[in-house]
């Protein structure tokens, strides 16, 4: 990965806590209601990436920033310029479905990088969630939303099939085939109501600021605790989802023979019986 830092970043803006140990990221395109572009996508892949890697940090909080809506899903007048994802690229079909293919690996990179994230991500969600951002944040470990947020696969609309994870992503999380289909063939809009009904969401509150403080107070939670347990636990949920409980047992047995044998297991043991909080070193 190549260097970065936070704060040259465009599309995000990035506020680092080292106290917290949480990263504060927040779309940053309210001008296009944080349409989705090929910048945004390079450099979310990029901030993931150097949120993975950073030692100060063990929870990521996701959220719009001052945009009225999450996202308005990919920003189609930008993606259909030339070099865009949707734009031309090439002679013929063969050329352009081979350019075709790099430009739909960046996004897939781009969503994929916060799953791969061993730092839990939390989102808040407040208004349209359209899109890609639906992809975003079905890539995300934890979900609050507010009561007038509302998702839709609308690629459907615009004569695409979504290629970036929420057709790979969502049939995991809310364990409902048909609605799946449904969402996905119709692109219709389903309210925060009926997300929270079916898994997509984890809590509905009735305000961005209400919905952003539970995401960060739960972040701060999670920070506080054993970033080598806080990122086990990550890694072993999103393998365990991928593969057979037995091949999950076979995953966890392997990575805890290894990090059982943290001092933070004992400290934490310690902290527990004297009934105070205990200190993790940094990753």
């Amino acid at each position: 990965m190549a260097e970065i830092a936070y704060d040259t970043l465009r599309t995000l803006a990035v506020r680092k806590d080292s106290d917290a140990k949480v990263l504060d990221v927040a779309l940053n395109r309210p001008d296009k209601l944080n349409a989705m572009n090929s910048t945004l996508f390079k450099e979310l892949k990029a901030c993931m990436e150097m949120a993975d890697m950073d030692s100060d940090i063990v929870c990521v909080v996701l959220h719009q920033g001052s945009s009225r809506v999450f996202s308005a899903g990919l920003d189609l007048q930008s993606e259909s310029e030339e070099g865009g994802i949707l734009g031309k690229g090439g002679a013929d079909v063969s050329r352009r479905g081979l350019r075709m293919l790099a430009a739909i690996d960046l996004p897939q990179q781009a969503i994929s990088s916060v799953e791969r994230c061993k730092k839990p991500v939390i989102c808040a969600l407040h208004g349209a969630v359209v899109g890609g951002g639906v992809d975003l944040a079905c890539a995300c470990d934890i979900r609050y939303c507010t009561k007038d947020a509302f998702f839709t696969i609308a690629e459907v609309k615009v004569g695409l099939a979504a290629d970036i994870g929420t057709l790979q992503r969502l049939p995991k999380i809310v364990g409902n085939d048909s609605v799946v289909r449904e969402l996905a063939l119709s692109g219709r809009k389903l309210p925060a109501s009926e997300a929270l009904q079916l898994g997509l969401v984890g809590r509905v509150m009735q305000t961005p600021d209400e919905c952003l403080a539970a995401a960060r107070d739960m972040a701060r939670q999670i920070a506080a605790l054993s970033p080598i347990a806080v990122i086990g636990t990550k890694v072993s949920l999103n393998y365990s989802r991928d593969h057979t409980t037995q091949e999950g047992l076979e995953h966890i047995k392997i990575w805890n023979s290894m990090h059982l044998q943290s001092d933070d297991v004992a400290s934490s043991m310690k902290a527990q019986m004297s009934k105070k909080t205990a200190v993790f070193s940094k990753l």
